[in-house]
């Protein structure tokens, strides 16, 4: 995949990438049952993340619904910041954005549903997967082939890598 040339400026001044999470990380399931609930990650969006904290940009997960099995994988991930409460996504972000100390200009956030909106009309660079609401997809500067929790995540984080110059050291440091 090549990073569209209209896409780049935006891409290289990345320094926050956040996340919803059900939709976005996951296919949008919840399985419930005796009292415990479970959610499929994507483990190459896991890796992505994590390659991005390697490169720099720290992540952050913004969801309106509290779950266990998120806090679970967030802390195997190390994710930098994670916010799960049903108030507005907006508020949340600029509390993140004050301790990660940068913009709204320098952050990513991909979103999928109608709680995403308002965070996906500021942010410098908004993704969607491609099964998002429409008008999630008319908001972002990108959506992708992919769709929620099936790598959509990853797809967005090597555009990010590759703009900003960090592929060849990935693909050099798993290559040897």
């Amino acid at each position: 995949m090549t990073v569209p040339e209209s896409l780049l400026p935006r891409l290289q001044r990345v320094r926050l990438f956040l996340c919803d999470v059900d939709g976005v990380l996951t296919d949008s399931s919840v399985f419930m049952g005796g009292g415990a609930e479970f959610k499929r990650f994507n483990i190459r969006d896991g890796l992505g993340l994590r390659l991005l904290q390697n490169a720099g940009i720290r992540v952050g997960w913004v969801s309106a619904r509290p779950s266990h099995a998120t806090t679970e994988r967030a802390n195997d991930l190390k994710v930098d910041f994670l916010h799960q409460s049903p108030e507005p996504k907006v508020q949340a972000i600029d509390a993140i954005l004050a301790k990660a100390g940068v913009t709204w200009e320098q952050t990513v956030f991909m979103g999928d549903d109608v709680v995403d909106l308002g965070a996906l009309r500021r942010v410098g660079f908004a993704a969607v997967p491609a099964d998002g609401i429409q008008e999630a997809r008319a908001l972002a500067h990108y959506v992708t082939a992919a769709a929620g929790g099936h790598g959509s995540v990853r797809e967005v984080v090597d555009l990010i890598l590759k703009a900003q110059g960090h592929w060849d050291g990935v693909i050099a440091k798993f290559s040897s």
